[in-house]
């Protein structure tokens, strides 16, 4: 049995008070003065030593927004002069996709490397859109244990990365060599980093910490720095333009994206004549042709399909664009039908925004996944958009050391490597490769509408639809 796997986590406070969610406005003209005060009684100190926790404080408004939302002390005062408010501020970080409450877990699971519990339970809708309309099915009663405790076998998340020959093949009679196969312990690499983010030590930082996870990273050819060492370093060079292409550099890369193209199969003949034992991937911007497109390049003989998403995880489209949820499954179904599936390996880039994400989306189909965005909103980034208008960063992103960048993200890693492994867990599964394409492990909404609700409520109406 292989060594396992292990994150190891270590507390990273953030540079700048993060934004909070709730305060607590204390009518204080109407106290009571008890001497039990529910106050004292705070779960989180929130009130202990509040004097002098203030001194010095520029903005006190900033500080009573770290309250923890548990509504005990709302509840026991006794003159009812608490109350609990939202912060403004709040609802101003994060995006529709983005939101701000996934912006507030992923900086509790970068500062702490823990899985984040919310104390005041979940008070959002029954469903949404794309991941959100998606439940796994984690009703296992024997389960595996993540730990190899008792002599058991532990939960496995290391998948493979290139193309497997579902038959021996046999050149003059002898065993031909199979094809390149890369492993990694997580079904995840670091994604090219979108255009805001690349400053100051945040580049160097992702490929750092991806190194030192057993990860891979993805880095436009033309932004690899000369020097570097693309194979100790795990660098996936992103070949988009002539230039890089035809780069010696590039030679000793363990794997290397290729954009799709016409005579995608000449191009990549001449990468793998120029080394054989290289994955080279072909990357494929998600849209409605994306299925008969990946059947067709697997047939070709591609190792890896990169399906590249928005930020958002939609397809390209004109109008109605696809969630990544509804494509992969279209993708692995058409691959399974074809008696491909096995052959080739399926990465997901785009959307993909928390630990969930990542397990849905190998349900749905793919392999593995990259991860951009939620590494930066590690690094405390409130997806304000201020650099992007020229305004200040208030973060200062710019200046943030790289040691401590690389323990945000590994903090981070590592509470998306314990949630994984406790879903797995409580799907009974103890290996990851196994999770790929299990939709009969989870349930969507839309059939629980069609099959359940719908009978029962009635259809709902669509919109534009008359009354």
């Amino acid at each position: 049995m292989p060594d396992k796997y292990h994150i190891h986590t270590e507390h990273a406070p953030p540079r700048f008070r993060p934004v909070g969610k709730f305060g607590i406005v204390d009518w204080r003209e109407d106290c009571a003065g008890c001497h039990n005060c529910v106050k004292r009684a705070c779960a989180y100190g929130f009130y202990k030593d509040e004097a002098d926790t203030l001194h010095g404080e520029i903005g006190y408004l900033d500080y009573i927004y770290q309250c923890k939302g548990c509504l005990s002390c709302v509840q026991d005062c006794t003159k009812g002069i608490l109350t609990r408010v939202l912060n403004p501020e709040y609802n101003r970080i994060g995006d529709s996709y983005y939101t701000p409450s996934i912006v507030l877990s992923t900086w509790f699971q970068a500062d702490s490397g823990r899985i984040p519990v919310s104390g005041a339970g979940y008070g959002g809708p029954f469903t949404g859109s794309g991941f959100d309309s998606m439940w796994t099915d984690m009703s296992e009663i024997v389960r595996p244990t993540r730990d190899g405790i008792h002599g058991r076998e532990y939960i496995n998340t290391s998948v493979d990365i290139g193309r497997k020959n579902d038959h021996l093949v046999f050149v003059n009679g002898e065993l031909a060599a199979s094809p390149p196969l890369l492993e990694i312990p997580l079904p995840v690499i670091f994604g090219a980093l979108p255009a805001r983010w690349l400053r100051g030590a945040a580049p160097e930082a992702v490929s750092g910490a991806a190194a030192e996870l057993g990860l891979m990273s993805v880095v436009p050819g033309n932004l690899v720095p000369r020097g570097r060492s693309v194979e100790s370093e795990k660098i996936v060079p992103l070949l988009n333009t002539p230039e890089s292409l035809s780069d010696p550099a590039f030679a000793a890369a363990e794997m290397i994206i290729v954009p799709d193209r016409p005579d995608i199969g000449a191009v990549r003949a001449a990468l793998k004549d120029r080394n054989g034992r290289q994955v080279v991937a072909i990357a494929l911007n998600a849209s409605a042709g994306t299925a008969e497109r990946a059947v067709a390049l697997t047939r070709e003989g591609a190792e890896v399909l990169f399906l590249v998403f928005d930020s958002h995880g939609r397809e390209t489209a004109p109008a109605g664009p696809r969630h990544m949820r509804d494509v992969l499954r279209e993708v692995h179904v058409a691959l399974v039908k074809d008696g491909t599936r096995d052959r080739v390996t399926l990465i997901a880039s785009g959307g993909i925004a928390q630990a969930e994400h990542m397990a849905k989306a190998i349900i749905c189909g793919a392999d593995l996944v990259t991860v951009d965005i939620p590494l930066m909103i590690a690094l405390e980034c409130r997806l304000c958009g201020e650099c992007d208008r020229g305004e200040p960063c208030p973060v200062a992103f710019d200046e943030i050391d790289p040691k401590f960048a690389a323990r945000r993200m590994t903090n981070l890693m590592g509470a998306w490597h314990s949630q994984l492994l406790e879903l797995m867990g409580a799907m009974g599964m103890r290996e990851v490769r196994r999770m790929r394409g299990e939709v009969g492990r989870c349930m969507f909404f839309e059939d629980l509408e069609r099959e359940i609700f719908g009978p029962l409520f009635g259809t709902r109406k669509k919109e534009g639809a008359r009354a």
